[in-house]
């Protein structure tokens, strides 16, 4: 007989027979938490603190909705590269090391082509892109130079996540902590000294930023390369990365792992562009808001994002050793660990949010409008942090077409039509409240997607697809 789900959960966190330990699972977050602060937010914000001093509602908003269009960007990145995490994970799981440095080639390659078409694509589409997201031509003529510079920075970072998702396939999270840090000092000083001129750079404002990118990625990628070619995995997996695509049933296997995740992680991340596009016609006061909003969530969620890397390679690992309980348990541990920290970050935020966010409005334009939602939404972010959790671990086993039917199912059914009409149809006159409605259609989203994903563990449907297709 079947538990119930609130039993099987606390039984699944306090169980430390089955699964990892929590001392184990924290050992590998504190790193990927670092490298997620850096990726994903802290660097964003001290960057969006030293374009607020320049004292532009429209140069900040600019920024805002411009890295919510290259958050789409990181999103297909990652998804290209994460069959490298779970393919190597697990081969590395059936002790095959040889097999391990072949996908790690092959996909690497494949990396490097997705990352030249958009970085072309970015670069002279810059118009057409901020033309669709509705922006004033103010913005457009702040963003075109931006984007285009800040699109040599999507090469590089395709070629480095490529790499460290090797390392993080083999449990190494300590070495992309290293190159990260290394790499955000680079960013921060370059940022400051190319915004506002100093150490004898020219100032170029918001430019100057998108060339920092550009610095700071280009040095991560020769450190994780070099790492690679020189360390001991060229050895212990026989990593030639010269050898190009050779290994062509490889590669068919990894292009039907990829584009299933390519499409789930940018259907997710699309939705917040769409989100932007809906908010838009309430003008830039909202835009910038939703900028503040979205990047104070986004911090605050990191843990969430750092232990959906972890349980991805601890899920793949297991599933390689069939160890099933071990994954059901992990999955439990993590998410009891992540809602801890997540939500302990929202409730600090949520008791003084005006002195947050006027840290990013000098001029003081949309800090009271902010405050008012930011708490209010942050009830909602449970549902973001169990969908990531679970469809991390379902692609940990192989199972990513599930995840991305679920995800583009929920943003074109639900989402989509729901935020449209709440914009243009439902007649709200307080854009508190219209805000808050649409921010919050995100996560009703989120909440369908778990129960169809917790209904698939809870029904073992995922086990029998992919033992099917080991």
């Amino acid at each position: 007989m079947r538990k119930n789900i609130i039993i099987s959960y606390i039984e699944g966190i306090i169980n430390s027979s089955t699964g990892e330990n929590y001392r184990t699972i924290l050992r590998y977050f504190y790193p990927e938490f670092i490298s997620s602060l850096v990726l994903y937010s802290a660097l964003y914000l001290l960057d969006a603190r030293f374009i607020a001093d320049l004292k532009s509602t429209s140069m900040y908003t600019t920024l805002g909705i411009s890295n919510t269009f290259l958050h789409f960007i990181v999103k297909i990145a990652e998804a290209s590269t994460l069959s490298i995490t779970v393919l190597c994970g697990q081969y590395n799981g059936a002790e095959k090391p040889q097999d391990v440095g072949r996908a790690f080639v092959e996909a690497f390659w494949v990396t490097v082509l997705v990352g030249i078409c958009i970085t072309g694509f970015l670069f002279f589409g810059a118009y057409n892109i901020y033309y669709f997201l509705g922006v004033s031509p103010k913005m457009i003529h702040l963003g075109i130079p931006f984007l285009r510079a800040r699109a040599i920075s999507i090469l590089f970072m395709f070629i480095y996540l490529a790499c460290i998702s090797l390392m993080r396939g083999l449990k190494n999270t300590q070495t992309p902590m290293v190159i990260f840090v290394i790499g955000a000092c680079l960013f921060i000083v370059f940022d400051y000294a190319l915004i506002f001129g100093c150490y004898g750079l020219p100032k170029l404002g918001l430019v100057g930023s998108a060339w920092a990118s550009a610095i700071q990625y280009g040095a991560m990628c020769i450190m994780s390369i070099s790492y690679i070619v020189f360390g001991s995995y060229h050895k212990q997996y026989t990593i030639n990365l010269f050898l190009g695509l050779s290994q062509y049933k490889n590669l068919k296997r990894i292009i039907a792992l990829s584009w299933p995740i390519i499409i789930d992680k940018a259907t997710i991340a699309a939705a917040y562009i769409w989100l932007g596009k809906m908010i838009a016609p309430m003008g830039k006061y909202a835009l910038a808001s939703y900028t503040v909003i979205k990047d104070l969530e986004r911090f605050a969620f990191l843990p969430a994002v750092a232990f959906a890397q972890i349980i991805t390679f601890l899920v793949s690992n297991d599933f390689g050793k069939q160890n099933w309980p071990a994954i059901a348990a992990n999955i439990k541990k993590v998410v009891f660990l992540a809602s801890l920290m997540v939500f302990g970050l929202l409730l600090m935020f949520s008791l003084c949010p005006s002195c947050i966010i006027s840290f990013f409005d000098q001029k003081g334009t949309f800090t009271h409008f902010s405050a008012q939602i930011f708490p209010a939404l942050s009830f909602f972010v449970f549902f973001d942090l169990l969908q990531l959790t679970l469809s991390a671990a379902l692609r940990g086993a192989g199972d990513v077409r599930s995840v991305m039917w679920t995800r583009l199912t929920v943003c074109i059914v639900f989402f989509c039509p729901t935020t449209y009409l709440i914009a243009h149809h439902l007649p709200i006159t307080s854009q508190a409240i219209k805000f808050l409605a649409l921010y919050a259609t995100f996560y009703i989203g989120s909440a369908i997607m778990s129960i169809m994903y917790v209904r698939q563990f809870r029904t073992g449907e995922w086990s029998k697809r992919t033992q099917g297709k080991s």
